[in-house]
């Protein structure tokens, strides 16, 4: 399980930086050190088990006494989450809508109902339509904060909608930051959709903003304990330590290779 932080996206930095707050609030919004929506990948490349597994280390996460802790102790001393699933153009949903935890109780509370959701697969993957939704969650939420994150994971690249780099600078500029949680489980043979290099990939294409970064998972008994790693730094407001290698590979990767690969496979069938 390595942590791949945003050093390499200085000018994605800088636009998330001078961008307007990502959401209007108003006088009568509630104080929360973070909102966070948690954008879960149900694409049809993980398996009704791998669905599970996902679901259990939200619930874990919030369940931990040390996520618990960072919550109760940091700014106001509460924060807002929602949990989306995701897939293809138009199969963004919202499983748990905005949601504040400002104690055990309602971290528990929360757990329980990510546990108790049904998922079914969906064809595609479009990490851009996720962006983008994900996006307009923020707005006349109920909730205003310093910090509004968006924490994407997936198994393989964008291969629907927009390019993902535009959904990216989009949300940038209206002051959102973007955390990956890049899934190296389908590597060895996960079909037409996997590419190799998957973190390098979310590094290069899909995070981005304030202190953005990404914990990558290389296989699903890594899961839970990245979730819980990654809550922890989105609720305290840290990055993970920087790795030499990912900077020294900046902006390598081809941020269009899931549209290719699409291209490639409808060109099989035609043939």
């Amino acid at each position: 399980m390595k942590a791949v932080p945003t050093c390499c996206l200085s000018s994605l930095f800088l636009a998330g930086l001078a961008g307007p707050a990502a959401a209007q609030s108003s006088p009568a919004d509630l104080g929360v050190g973070v909102e966070l929506v948690l954008a879960v990948d149900i694409s049809r490349s993980i398996d009704p088990a791998e669905q599970l597994l996902q679901r259990q280390g939200y619930a874990a996460a919030f369940r931990n006494p040390q996520i618990q802790q960072a919550i109760l102790s940091g700014d106001w001393r509460r924060i807002a989450v929602t949990y989306i699933e995701w897939a293809g153009v138009g199969s963004q949903s919202v499983a748990i809508p905005w949601t504040l935890i400002d104690s055990a109780e309602a971290a528990e509370a929360f757990a329980l109902r990510v546990e108790a959701g049904i998922s079914g697969p969906v064809s595609r993957t479009s990490i851009s339509g996720a962006i983008d939704f994900a996006s307009t969650l923020f707005d006349g939420n109920g909730f205003a904060s310093m910090r509004q994150v968006i924490d994407v994971s997936g198994d393989g690249p964008n291969n629907q909608g927009r390019p993902v780099t535009e959904a990216r600078d989009a949300a940038l500029a209206r002051g959102i930051t973007i955390n990956g949680l890049p899934l190296l489980t389908n590597d060895a043979g996960g079909g037409w959709s996997s590419i190799p290099d998957l973190d390098r990939y979310y590094a290069d294409c899909v995070i981005g903003g304030m202190g953005a970064f990404s914990i990558v998972v290389e296989n699903w008994d890594q899961f839970a304990t990245a979730v819980r790693q990654k809550l922890f730094l989105e609720v305290a407001g840290q990055t993970p330590p920087l790795r030499e290698e990912v900077v020294q590979a900046a902006r390598q990767s081809d941020c269009l290779i899931g549209e290719r690969l699409w291209e490639e496979r409808q060109r099989s069938w035609s043939e």
